[in-house]
């Protein structure tokens, strides 16, 4: 019986790997060969064509059909061969001759390997294009090329690299935040531009491929780039922070947060990590007379954010209880709470289905008479929930939003639905903030965040606009 269960772990996993190869292998170009849909695939080192079939879950037999070479001589590494996708070709009903004066036009296909730059327009209207691999600069009405020839206004030239899923037939919602956070750039750099100086926006799909923006960075493509904007995974973080640095060009990160900092000098992180949230309420905790109460279960159990509050409330040398989980559970919590003072209760855990049970608990003790507030997530506040909360938050700032939101009317001919934090207003910070920052300003109120950077030692660069709120 054991080894029935080895013998099915080990297929699991092995059909588990091939579908991981699968999904990498298959974003090669796709073209059209004699009314057959096929990728064009650059055979890689060390695989055969059993492998290749595999991997493109498609015959031996249809690869030598599309290439009869290889049934020669097999495969050479480095060559171009044809893999059918096994999609077919939507063909129109019907033909029409093109006529003599004017002849039809005929589309190349793109290729992933090698970025092309196209005009990308964007009209007013609800719906906003996706973002191909384009170069767009500000107009009044239009996001376009014009003619520049005799255009004097200095030229500030950026990119922006999000993954915005643009050759899926079905976007997930991450994709559409990624076009709202993309019309946001848009307003902003429309809202900057003035008669000195003018800006050109290189627009990228970066998907979830190191080796696209690996291909980025050993083109020409970004030679005249001032500053970049984007990118969400960490292993295309890392190449394009070193090719920032070789070429002293500032890389803003909307939403990793990383706390290896030391070896990205020309990276502005704009979520702020958990020391610094944890410095900040405890910094709030030290001006007032409350008692603190730590509900643990086991260290184990601690998540980064729970361990990492607690230790900073030691290194400032606040006093709390620690309380286990069972005594709250079981209401028999009496024996570590303050009538006195307001208790402020730290849960073991930074999400909030793993406390959700707690809550009736901690309700149960203010009917009793306790005054109780608890640390709180931002993603929290969601849940209404009837408990006193404080948490830290980079979404503060006051600045009104009326022309904001005037534009955005005016330019994209929709009311945006409004939701917190909203990621076309983050772009739009984000994109101010960029500027400034080529200008020599480290800090910039902006009209959802105010940032302000702080250097991590010798290294990069960190968002410590971070403000207290108090719910309730």
């Amino acid at each position: 019986m054991r080894n029935k269960l080895v013998i099915v772990f080990v297929l699991c996993a092995l059909s588990l790997c091939t579908s991981l190869v699968a999904q990498e292998l298959l974003n090669w170009p796709i073209d059209t060969v004699k009314g057959e849909e096929v990728y064009r695939y650059k055979v890689e080192k060390s695989i055969g064509l059993y492998r290749v079939g595999v991997n493109f879950n498609v015959t031996q037999a249809d690869i030598i059909r599309l290439n009869p070479q290889l049934n020669e001589r097999g495969l050479h590494y480095g060559e171009i061969i044809l893999i059918p996708t096994g999609r077919p070709v939507v063909k129109p009903s019907k033909v029409e001759q093109p006529k003599a004066e004017e002849p039809k036009k005929v589309e190349e296909p793109k290729k992933v390997e090698e970025p092309k730059v196209e005009e990308v327009k964007i009209v007013r209207s609800d719906t906003v294009t996706l973002p191909q691999d384009s170069v767009v600069e500000v107009s009044d009405t239009i996001i376009a090329l014009p003619d520049t020839s005799t255009d004097n206004r200095e030229l500030i030239e950026l990119a922006l690299m999000l993954p915005f899923e643009s050759k899926h037939t079905k976007r997930s919602n991450n994709a559409d935040r990624m076009l709202e956070f993309y019309q946001g750039v848009l307003l902003a750099l429309k809202d900057m531009q003035n008669d000195s100086v003018r800006f050109r926006l290189r627009v990228y799909d970066t998907e979830r491929s190191e080796r696209r923006v690996i291909a980025l960075c050993d083109s020409t493509e970004l030679d005249n780039v001032k500053g970049v904007l984007g990118l969400v995974y960490p292993i295309q973080i890392e190449r394009m922070a070193t090719w920032c640095a070789d070429r002293r060009v500032p890389l803003i990160l909307p939403f990793s947060s990383d706390d290896r900092m030391e070896d990205k000098p020309y990276v502005l992180q704009f979520n702020s990590n958990d020391q610094q949230q944890a410095d900040s309420l405890c910094a709030w905790i030290e001006q007032r007379d409350v008692h603190c109460v730590a509900v643990e279960v086991r260290e184990a159990d601690m998540t980064n954010y729970a361990r990492t509050m607690r230790k900073r409330m030691q290194a400032h040398r606040i006093r709390y209880s620690a309380m286990p989980l069972r005594d709250l559970i079981n209401d028999t919590a009496d024996y570590v709470l303050d009538r006195e003072k307001e208790n402020i209760i730290l849960l073991h855990s930074d999400r909030y289905q793993h406390i959700r049970m707690l809550i009736p608990h901690l309700e149960k003790l203010q009917s009793d008479g306790y005054r109780i507030r608890i640390i709180s997530q931002y993603s929290w506040l969601k849940e209404e929930l009837d408990i006193p909360q404080v948490y830290t938050s980079l979404f503060t700032s006051e600045a009104s939003r009326d022309d904001y939101e005037s534009q955005w009317g005016t330019y994209f001919n929709t009311e945006h639905v409004s939701v917190t934090p909203r990621y076309d207003l983050l772009g739009y910070d984000l994109t101010q903030t960029l500027v400034a920052w080529l200008r020599g300003e480290k800090e910039h109120k902006g009209v959802q965040s105010n940032i302000r950077w702080e250097q991590a030692g010798e290294g990069g660069w960190q968002n410590c606009g971070i403000k207290v709120q108090v719910e309730k």
